[in-house]
């Protein structure tokens, strides 16, 4: 209460209900995300995976439908994972906030929603393939750091704590008159009132912790990624320099920077192995089986070859698609070691992490540059292309045989055994179309009348490019020139010069012969289940 100076005596109303409300919400996610942070800290000295929002999305992604995931990559493109992990960290600190607004009326069972939350994660952390009881650590970390924090702030700022019942919670303050230098009345609490600066404090003291120890563990996981000063052996048989590419402003590079080079997979995470801990497991159906070091892979002998990956997601004039020249040790070398059995028909390659991809047996033995690969394009792999090794097998989509990560080849059926991808209804018998795509003009971009240089790639792995044909608005097919020739396992650039006389809207579509006289289908297919197909068409405007 306050009295006026004419000596009338007033009620000072308690602080609003949407007020408060919101003041316990910012607790709860503001407890949750210094959980989240200390979590993610932890993580990155034991295991990154193991943080408990990767560990969330990590099983989003394994339980998300095979359409939906196509959807979201035909339309995220490489910002597919972000989106994901902003998705599952804006529902989180949705059912945090509705945790801090239980809290601040009981507390304890606030408290304990915060802790379900974490919970969940720590069990999808600890029942990823390759988990130890220590990926639950960071999990522990989280909930002691955000019960703490929520604890600290709702006692700071709304000075409700465990003891609080809900009556006490929406008590009003009683009110004496005090009228110190002129101030006037000022309320003193017998029931708890949040005040301006407990909420700044509190909030502000658990943003800065969240925040300071997000970025620690930013730093650490960047500083366990980066790779030694490692000394690649030189290749025994290498294939000759690469011939130089057409130089056309827009136009696919004729080798890929490592950079630029597409990435696809399902790993929030990229996988820290230490090349001196690696080994590769060859078991199964195998007379003698191998466990092999890094330092005896690197004494074999190593070729070089220059060879275009293409992912099964991408689809008709995607860009999951890229050519770079890879170092490593035929495969074929390691399984004559090991001594392949009469009952196998799949090769069964599994990651550090638990991912199996499945691999027809006599694609790896036809006789195609099939490659246990330890450097790209003159450099130890990336981490996010597979270091230390990764499977690169020419003219098959990557589910099927471009494991990273590698660290095991199990000889086996396909009765025996089903993989990551097989399980979720791809196909097992996954060839490369011929494929080929429209890079120059841009899409809808405007040119000038006159001559307009048409540009792209065109790639049919195992087979080669032997012919790219350009139709313009539906008229005849005319052939392009094609660029140099790298072999049968590398794309082709092209260009044809068209002269556009008429204005307006015209549409280009572009087509691949390979060297065995088979044309590019024009029968449009999703990627789901065995890679697109279809004739990729570009619409430019001439002015």
């Amino acid at each position: 209460m306050a009295t006026s100076a004419s000596g009338t005596t007033h009620r000072r109303p308690a602080v609003g209900g949407r007020a408060r409300t919101a003041i316990a919400a910012l607790g709860g996610v503001l407890a949750t995300l210094v959980g989240m942070a200390v979590g993610h800290l932890v993580a990155s000295l034991l295991d990154p995976s193991a943080s408990p929002v990767l560990a969330v999305g990590s099983t989003v992604i394994d339980l998300t439908p095979t359409p939906v995931k196509e959807w979201a990559v035909s339309n995220f493109g490489n910002a597919d994972k972000p989106i994901l992990i902003g998705s599952v960290l804006l529902v989180t600190l949705l059912l945090a906030a509705v945790a801090g607004i239980i809290a601040a009326r009981r507390f304890v069972v606030g408290l304990a929603l915060l802790l379900v939350l974490v919970g969940v994660a720590g069990v999808l952390a600890l029942v990823r393939p390759t988990a130890t009881i220590v990926d639950l650590v960071p999990a522990l970390a989280t909930a002691v750091t955000g019960a703490a924090a929520l604890w600290w702030f709702h006692r700071t700022a709304l000075g409700v704590g465990p003891g609080t019942t809900p009556a006490a919670a929406d008590a009003p303050r009683e009110a004496t008159t005090q009228d110190t230098e002129g101030a006037g009345a000022t309320d003193h609490p017998t029931g708890p009132r949040p005040t301006r600066r407990g909420v700044l404090v509190a909030g502000g003291v658990l943003a800065a912790t969240a925040a300071a120890a997000g970025a620690v563990g930013q730093w650490i996981g960047s500083v366990k990624t980066r790779i030694g000063n490692i000394v690649l052996p030189t290749a025994v048989d290498s294939d000759p320099d690469l011939p130089d590419g057409l130089d056309i402003d827009g136009l696919s590079k004729f080798r890929t920077p490592n950079e630029e080079f597409y990435r696809v997979d399902v790993n929030l995470t990229v996988p820290v192995v230490d090349q001196d801990d690696w080994t590769l497991t060859i078991d199964g159906d195998v007379e003698n089986e191998l466990t092999i070091t890094w330092d005896e892979l690197l004494d074999m002998d190593m070729v070089e070859r220059d060879i275009t990956m293409t992912c099964v997601s991408n689809d008709v004039g995607g860009q999951y698609v890229g050519a770079a020249r890879w170092l490593g040790v035929p495969l074929t070398d390691l399984l004559e070691r090991a001594g392949v059995g009469d009952r196998a028909d799949q090769l069964l390659s599994t990651a550090v992490d638990g991912f199996t991809i499945s691999t027809p047996l006599d694609v790896v033995t036809d006789g195609r540059d099939a490659l246990v690969v330890v450097g790209m394009n003159g450099e130890p792999l990336p981490r996010e292309h597979g270091f230390p090794v990764r499977l690169v097998i020419p003219g098959i989509y990557g589910y099927v045989g471009s494991t990273k990560w590698l660290t095991k080849l199990t000889l086996t059926t396909y009765d025996q055994e089903v993989a990551y991808w097989t399980e979720r209804g791809w196909a097992t018998q996954a060839p490369v179309k011929i494929s080929s795509r429209v890079d120059v003009p841009k899409a809808a971009e405007e040119k000038e009348p006159g001559t307009v240089v048409i540009a792209g790639v065109a790639w049919a792995q195992t087979r080669g490019i032997a012919k790219v044909e350009v139709q313009i608005d539906g008229g005849g097919w005319t052939e392009a020139t094609l660029g140099a020739d790298a072999g049968v396992d590398y794309w082709r650039q092209w260009y044809y010069e068209w002269d556009a006389t008429e204005s307006g809207r015209h549409t280009v579509t572009v087509r691949a012969t390979d060297v065995d006289g088979e044309v590019q289908t024009d029968a449009r297919m999703a990627p789901f289940p065995e890679g697109s197909s279809g004739l990729h068409t570009r619409a430019i405007q001439i002015a």
